[in-house]
């Protein structure tokens, strides 16, 4: 499908909300529920896993939940759904058809639209604004509970676009314990607030280890930063979900880890999470 450019960078409703102008965005948007982006103020950490295996596990709780891969540069969502071999196809409508991964899980990427999976997107900030937009409004999408939109650490123009595009979306902030990556946060909950786009709440990734040979704790990047950090902006703790090489080694293969694994501190931590989510917008 061709790609239009055009576009710019606002958060402001009224006449510059694009669904206003865009029929075929706002009928899309009106259609889906929940809006939650996942984002991070810097690269490693595991913004994706999150991303993917939260959908997963709201999607195994009965909801209907879509996950869209904003990481144009980098679009890992569909290898680690295992579903990196197939391409988006077109309906009746001349709508795309997201990939579905299960019943109630589907999912939308820039890689789904590329015929060699290795080729480098090289594209300028309008066109990336563009393809946004075009992965709303002329998506098969259908009613959803939850669109889960994983973008690209840091606050560039993905996470700008979505601020924009997806009126209504709310930030899911992942980070790691450690002081280095919580400064790079820090600047994340600052850019939502000068987008005027509101926190959904903060999750801490790779909070511990759980040594498989003895069963100790290990704080590998220490423990407690990012609930310390939702405390002190007054945000959402959503829950910390500790390390486990299984869900490195699942998501390179493209294995649910929550299937496999549904006994381990890692599934069950996503679980919690999502009853949490779930119940924050009940």
């Amino acid at each position: 499908m061709e790609m239009i450019t055009g576009g710019g960078c606002s958060s402001k409703k009224g006449k510059n909300d694009p669904a206003a102008q865009d029929p075929e965005l706002e009928n899309a948007l009106i259609k889906i529920r929940h809006k939650l982006m996942v984002m991070s103020g810097k690269g490693g950490v595991g913004k994706t896993s999150v991303s993917v295996n939260l959908a997963m596990a709201l999607a195994d709780k009965g909801f209907k939940v879509g996950i869209m891969d904003v990481d144009i540069h980098g679009p890992d969502v569909p290898r680690m759904l295992g579903i990196n071999k197939e391409m988006l196809g077109i309906n009746a409508e001349r709508k795309l058809v997201p990939l579905n991964y299960s019943e109630n899980l589907a999912a939308v990427s820039i890689e789904s639209l590329s015929v060699s999976k290795d080729d480098a997107i090289i594209w300028r900030g309008p066109v990336k604004h563009s393809a946004i937009r075009q992965f709303i409004a002329d998506v098969e999408w259908g009613d959803l509970d939850f669109l889960l939109i994983d973008s690209p650490p840091g606050t560039g123009d993905e996470p700008l676009s979505v601020a924009q595009v997806v009126q209504g979306a709310k930030a899911i902030v992942v980070t790691t314990p450690q002081e280095i990556s919580l400064a790079d946060v820090r600047k994340s909950i600052n850019f939502c607030k000068t987008i005027k786009m509101d926190i959904f709440g903060l999750i801490e990734n790779m909070s511990g280890f759980n040594c498989p040979h003895c069963g100790e704790t290990i704080d590998m990047f220490g423990i407690g930063g990012g609930q310390k950090t939702a405390e002190d902006f007054g945000l959402n703790f959503l829950g910390r979900i500790p390390f486990d090489p299984k869900v490195v080694a699942c998501g390179d293969s493209g294995t649910c880890f929550q299937e496999t694994y549904k006994d381990a501190p890692v599934a069950e931590a996503f679980r919690r999470i999502a009853d949490q989510v779930a119940a924050l917008t009940a």
